[in-house]
């Protein structure tokens, strides 16, 4: 038994995703890049209303899925110091 890379449900060995939505999530999660000067500026110059505010503009204007550039945005935000680990 192998695991979905994307959900990381068990799947066979002989496929790769569990789902072709779980299939495209990661491809478009992999393909998400997020400057570090836009993090810097929403986590440190920006309330938590404008926060959100300006990672929907960033998500419309790249064409991105809110939700997995938010996702991307947590996992950066961590590795960069600007979120503690939970």
């Amino acid at each position: 038994m192998s695991h979905c890379p994307f959900c990381k449900k068990k799947i066979a060995m002989s496929k790769a995703f569990c789902s072709r939505n779980c299939k495209e999530n990661y491809f478009q999660l992999i393909s998400i890049q997020v400057p570090k000067p836009f993090l810097k500026r929403i986590f440190v110059f920006c309330s938590h209303e404008e926060r959100e505010k300006e990672i929907e503009k960033f998500a419309n204007r790249h064409g991105w899925r809110l939700d997995l550039l938010k996702n991307k945005i947590d996992e950066l935000a961590i590795d960069y110091g600007y979120r503690k680990e939970n």
